[in-house]
């Protein structure tokens, strides 16, 4: 084989691998923007369920200063801020936790003798 034909085999080969590489940067570009898509997805979607966590919690807290507030001995506290080393993953168990303890609030409340509750 002569020079020419070794160069232009050269050149061929080259040429092949930089479209290939080409090809596989678009590729992968088009991935990252579905994985950013998605990560961005994920957390509007976190803070949406985040919004509606605090508001679900501040409800409840109403609620309870609501039925303790006829209880003249005793103080409510300040409103509750976010845990902040709270599971994101267990947002619903603990709303759950929040309604079953204002459930047990307003049990205690109403067993209460009129004496306690004036």
């Amino acid at each position: 084989m002569n020079a020419a034909m070794e160069y232009k085999q050269i050149v061929g080969l080259a040429g092949k691998a930089a479209e290939e590489l080409r090809a596989w940067e678009r590729r992968r570009a088009e991935e990252l923007d579905a994985e950013i898509a998605a990560a961005e997805a994920a957390v509007a979607e976190a803070k949406e369920r985040e919004a509606r966590t605090v508001q679900g919690a501040q409800h409840w807290w109403r609620m309870a200063q609501d039925n303790v507030s006829r209880l003249p001995w005793l103080e409510v506290g300040a409103d509750p801020a976010p845990a902040p080393h709270a599971y994101a993953g267990r947002l619903d168990l603990y709303l759950r936790e929040v309604k079953e303890t204002y459930q047990e609030l307003v049990d205690a409340v109403l067993s209460l003798g009129w004496r306690a509750r004036r």
